[in-house]
């Protein structure tokens, strides 16, 4: 565990205004520090809630927010909504059904019904592994956002915090064209994945397994120009869950070293074919200097994996080429955020109920680690996702939302993903304002009661 101290010693900042992440020159050797002695920063003070980050978890968290009646800027580092799905190009939902019915409900129910029309070649009642189409998805954020009222500033990243007092932050610093802005807010809802807002505030936080090891992350790709009657007769037989996919041949070869067991195709239009194929190994997102190498890395594997297919299935991707790789990493694992309560496997196991859930959750355990293997609940079976996996501890008027929430390492194999990251954006958006108009910004201190009373009239589900 990184204790606020800890991290704060590290970066040399006990003493500094700001609390900043540690940065390197060259991914290994610690920079000297500078104090802006000339910078004057303006500061924009209209927002109840401000959002950290625009992909699933925090459009959720925007759109509730603003539909309760709050003064609402959502912030996001790139010029697009959605994360995973439209960025990341994740090509398909991972299930929203434990097998008998649809349990991600609220606004997660509403954005993966509309985003079914950006595909109308898949069935209408599909629930589980629906295909993406993420220029259709990001559309369908882009409208639900500006509908609830919401404010969105693209292309501003985060760069410090500063805290009003040891447990309060008073204001975020942003950077984009305009130079370094301050924006403060009553309540800010972290969800930028990696957790940034909440450690450089001094949350303490875990990274990977006991050995600090993070789980592969991946870079999708999209190849064009496939041809779609081929793809449709081999393509469930490319799959590594099948002991005779040609990617098996392709890996024995030794002609394909990037390419791994790894591998999910999906076609997302006529004749185009997105994937989520290979891994890139123990990359820290939170390094710049990591993620830099990764994204060249994974340009290449899409490469690898066009040569190889068109040796192997020339009939399918014969005069196929790469039309995209995404532009942001897929990443599985990073910072989780301690909060009043860890979520553990063993909750998981038993299936476990809470007095505070915000929803559920069914998603297998799927940690990309090797020697790691998948553990899946049975048909219409799932746990709780309790409220304090959202607050971070020793933080008055900080919530997280996403795949930075408090979980074990085994456990965030589960709750990482879309469908549940949805479904804690909108809670983490709802007891934002609760915490406005109940407990003086304070989000440790709402009516759980009342947050469920919310959720439930607002579709969520709950046993």
């Amino acid at each position: 565990m990184t204790s606020r101290r800890d991290f704060l010693k590290k970066a040399g900042l006990l003493s500094a205004a700001f609390a900043v992440p540690a940065l390197n020159v060259n991914g290994d050797t610690p920079q000297s520090k500078i104090r802006l002695k000339n910078t004057k920063i303006a500061v924009d003070d209209r927002w109840d809630v401000i959002v950290i980050g625009g992909g699933p978890g925090g459009c959720t968290a925007a759109i509730s927010a603003a539909r309760e009646g709050a003064k609402t800027l959502l912030i996001e580092a790139m010029g697009q909504l959605g994360g995973m799905g439209t960025a990341g190009m994740v090509p398909a939902w991972c299930p929203f059904s434990d097998g008998e019915k649809i349990i991600y409900r609220g606004l997660a129910e509403k954005i993966f019904e509309a985003s079914k029309k950006g595909v109308p070649h898949e069935r209408k009642q599909k629930l589980n592994w629906v295909n993406i189409n993420p220029e259709y998805l990001m559309q369908v954020y882009d409208q639900m956002v500006a509908d609830s009222g919401a404010q969105v500033l693209f292309f501003s990243r985060v760069a410090a915090v500063e805290m009003s007092a040891n447990d309060t932050i008073d204001a975020i610093i942003v950077a984009n064209k305009s130079g370094l802005v301050a924006f403060k807010a009553k309540v800010f809802i972290d969800a930028t994945g990696d957790g940034d807002v909440a450690a450089w505030a001094g949350a303490s936080f875990k990274k990977g397994g006991e050995d600090g090891v993070v789980q592969s992350s991946t870079l999708c790709f999209s190849f064009a120009n496939v041809d779609s009657y081929h793809y449709n007769l081999i393509g469930p037989s490319l799959h590594t869950s099948n002991k005779n996919s040609p990617i098996y041949d392709v890996i024995k070869s030794g002609k394909y070293p990037l390419i791994g067991k790894h591998f999910n195709s999906n076609l997302i239009g006529p004749d185009v074919v997105q994937f989520n194929a290979g891994h890139i190994d123990n990359v820290d997102s939170t390094d710049p200097w990591a993620t830099t190498r990764a994204m060249a890395t994974g340009r290449q594997i899409a490469e690898q994996y066009l040569e190889a297919l068109k040796e192997v299935r020339p009939k399918a991707f014969g005069s196929a080429f790469v039309v995209k790789t995404a532009s942001l990493l897929g990443v599985r694992d990073s910072r989780r955020i301690e909060g009043d309560y860890t979520f553990t496997f063993q909750d998981w196991l038993e299936r476990k109920t809470f007095e505070d859930e915000i929803g559920r959750n069914c998603y297998y355990i799927d940690v990309h680690k090797p020697g790691h293997k998948e553990t899946r609940y049975k048909k219409g079976e799932s746990h709780g996702i309790p409220y304090r996996c959202l607050t971070p501890k020793g933080l008055k008027n900080l919530l997280v939302a996403g795949r930075c929430i408090s979980t074990d390492e085994e456990a965030f194999g589960s709750l990482r993903v879309m469908p549940p990251c949805l479904v804690t954006g909108e809670a983490a958006g709802m007891a934002a304002v609760h915490a406005i108009k109940q407990a003086r910004n304070d989000v440790h201190k709402i009516d759980t009661v009342l947050l469920r009373k919310r959720l439930k009239e607002e579709g969520q589900y709950f046993l």
